[in-house]
């Protein structure tokens, strides 16, 4: 079969490998219709997340249909429809059943404390391939396939994969209210779900922070207020548009490979700590090779740590769902803790919120689509990383079309569009047919 394969840092392929097959009762094999690039796939290939084996299949976001099952996966069958939550857990253990699905005791071969399992990461997250292929394994599938309606098509499911529920756990993270002012720092694809996810938590106010013009666009197309880094200081603009208080929850969208504006206010305030994010970064990505502006890591890992610190208001919350990898060691906690802040953190419990969310699509409270700003077939997938790396201008979330059969085509699902809580007037955003070349497998 097809497959993204990584071979080492800057060095991706699209492979043919062999396919899987049942290794384990709970096991199922999944054709995957649609699965799609995520911002933490980058980290591999940049070398902000260490720890890849050679020949790793990439991709941990998965729409698709079940093929076989092993003899203890009594809830499904083959022809089910399903999304792949991205992180793996038994559903069994203490933590499972405690709704921390990403702290698992089972799931992870290095025992209880190794930590998070998810689908093509590096070995300490468990070693398994990813889903950027025709088809894919998928360990504790009892638990972890969530069925999908018809009414839900797999360009909303997809992003019910990853993306959603990342930016709901980070929503509740922060602890977002009724009325609440919220600042959310980076406009990528979780940042922009965590608008939506915000307003349906209660949300008064929504600010987002950027530096790249297209994704702010897109954040003003969901009616939040927007900040541009490489205009204007984003702390300074966070406070006076908050009436010199500042927001009551921020969510770190962003991580480590956080970049320096390139000019502005905040670009003058921030020259003197260059030295400082020079040795951040080559601390967080200690081997790197990129290919001219491709594959180059974030050159300020703590930035966006810092910005939400010092825009968060007094006895704030700070919810990061931004990836802050094991060798990171730089945040501001001194200044944190001057403010009473309260810091929530972590890996998403993916399977903890994918069902509900799933039922929102289904009954037309969200639309995730319009965030799939391009979509292509896997044998364009290489490229399309590159794009996706660099930021280009419509760039902001790529899904990738694998196989018709059995997939509900975009648009198809009988709630798309409808939801209160839809990115409004950007599905002409999505690239067209022609653009891309081909068709939407």
């Amino acid at each position: 079969m097809k497959a993204v394969v990584w071979h080492g840092l800057g060095d991706i392929r699209l492979d043919d490998v062999p396919e899987p097959k049942i290794e384990d009762a709970h096991d199922a094999i999944v054709r995957i219709t649609t699965s799609a690039i995520c911002g933490t796939d980058l980290h591999f290939i940049r070398g902000t997340m260490p720890g890849m084996r050679e020949g790793r299949i990439l991709g941990h976001e998965a729409v698709g249909v079940v093929e076989e099952t092993g003899p203890g996966v009594r809830n499904l069958r083959p022809g089910d429809r399903v999304v792949v939550p991205s992180t793996v857990a038994c559903g069994t253990c203490s933590y499972c059943r405690a709704g921390y699905y990403a702290q698992c005791d089972n799931a992870n071969p290095g025992g209880p404390r190794a930590g998070t399992v998810f689908f093509g990461g590096p070995e300490a997250a468990g070693g398994l391939d990813g889903l950027q292929a025709e088809y894919a394994r998928i360990p504790y599938a009892h638990v972890g396939l969530v069925p999908l309606p018809d009414t839900v098509d797999d360009a909303q499911a997809i992003l019910l994969s990853d993306i959603y529920p990342t930016a709901w756990f980070g929503a509740r993270l922060a602890e977002i209210g009724a009325g609440d002012t919220v600042a959310i720092v980076g406009a990528g694809p979780i940042g922009q779900a965590a608008i939506a996810c915000a307003r349906i938590q209660g949300a008064g106010r929504i600010i987002v922070v950027d530096g790249v013009g297209d994704r702010l666009e897109l954040a003003r197309d969901q009616h939040a207020e927007t900040v541009d880094f490489n205009a204007e200081d984003p702390v300074e603009a966070v406070v006076r548009l908050t009436g010199g208080i500042g927001a009551d929850r921020v969510i770190d969208a962003v991580g480590v490979d956080a970049q320096r504006p390139s000019h502005g206010p905040a670009a003058d305030a921030l020259r003197s700590q260059g030295e400082q994010f020079d040795h951040e970064r080559d601390e967080a990505a200690p081997e790197q090779n990129p290919d001219g502006g491709t594959w180059v890591p974030g050159d300020a890992p703590s930035l966006a740590a810092r910005w939400a610190v010092r825009m968060a208001a007094k006895a704030g919350t700070i919810g990061t769902v931004g990836v802050y990898p094991p060798q990171v060691q730089h945040y501001p906690f001194g200044e944190a803790f001057m403010k009473n802040l309260t810091l929530k953190m972590g890996n998403c419990n993916h399977r903890r919120y994918v069902p509900d969310l799933v039922s929102m699509v289904a009954a037309g409270r969200l639309d995730p689509t319009p965030l799939i700003t391009r979509w292509v077939g896997t044998e364009d997938a290489l490229d399309a990383y590159r794009s996706f790396d660099r930021r280009e201008p419509g760039w902001t979330k790529v899904a990738l079309g694998v196989a018709g059969d059995g997939s509900v085509a975009p648009g198809l699902g009988e709630a798309a569009g409808t939801g209160a809580a839809t990115t409004a007037g950007t599905q002409g955003r999505v690239a067209t047919d022609q653009e891309r070349g081909g068709d939407r497998s």
